[in-house]
């Protein structure tokens, strides 16, 4: 393997995470990132080993969602470009508006004005107003009850303000697998928010999907060690926030989850 497939290799997992957040599906989000990659395949010189590895492939996965997304409207188009039976492409949903995709560049990625707007193929100034119509939109968000599942109690705490400041309400918070599971049955919170690893070694990544089996709601996973769960291996979160997170990051993903 060469030195920038190895490059492009450790930027995946965060590409899956921002497609995963953008479709709010693991299953679609990876999809879109594998046909981000086939393309890179049949044309690797789309990728240059002399400018910003990230950026590029960022701007490469919404050049070739701008394909299939045409592709998906005709019905005829193939993972490669070509006119094919395309069962991929039927499999694929839109995006969210423009809006989202700038705020999840921006909070999630972390991506300046400037390279979202390389990446979208848009102005600064459109961008600017990109982002302040989605703030303007999570804070319209109807209100709904959120279970905090985190062992360290000052995390939970800022993450409840965070909740509060959204105008949402904190139905409960457990550090433990049956904690959480028993206010979840109290409460049916319509958001979760939960760490992977909680006190007296219980997972928290098993306590949701226990909790799942129960309760319709989205989650999102805040962790200090996201490369757990954004292999594209196995069954993974379609919400991800990495500690230390910035409030902006965790609002956005909030918005987000809320929104799909």
């Amino acid at each position: 393997m060469t030195q920038l497939s190895q490059d492009i290799v450790s930027q995946l997992p965060y590409l899956r995470r921002y497609a995963r957040a953008l479709t709010g599906s693991q299953i679609s989000g990876d999809q879109y990132v594998r046909v981000c990659l086939e393309a890179l395949v049949e044309e690797p010189s789309r990728i240059s080993n002399r400018d910003n590895l990230r950026l590029q492939l960022f701007k490469l996965f919404h050049d070739i969602w701008s394909v299939v997304d045409a592709g998906t409207q005709t019905g005829d188009l193939g993972t490669d470009g070509t006119a094919t039976s395309s069962a991929v492409a039927r499999g694929l949903a839109a995006l969210p508006s423009m809006e989202r995709q700038v705020l999840l560049l921006v909070s999630l990625e972390g991506f300046s004005s400037d390279e979202t707007a390389q990446i979208l193929d848009i102005t600064v100034k459109e961008v600017q107003g990109y982002f302040d119509a989605a703030h303007a939109d999570i804070m319209k968000q109807e209100s709904t009850r959120v279970l905090i599942i985190e062992d360290d109690p000052l995390i939970a705490m800022d993450i409840a303000q965070i909740v509060q400041e959204m105008g949402h309400t904190v139905c409960g918070t457990a550090s433990r697998k049956e904690e959480a599971l028993a206010v979840a049955r109290e409460t049916e919170p319509g958001l979760v928010l939960a760490d992977i690893q909680l006190k007296d070694g219980d997972s928290g990544i098993e306590t949701v999907q226990e909790l799942l089996q129960s309760v319709d709601a989205p989650v999102i996973f805040v962790t200090g060690f996201p490369e757990r769960l954004l292999t594209g291996e196995a069954v993974e979160p379609a919400f991800l926030v990495t500690k230390p997170f910035d409030p902006e990051t965790l609002r956005a993903a909030i918005g987000q989850a809320l929104s799909v």
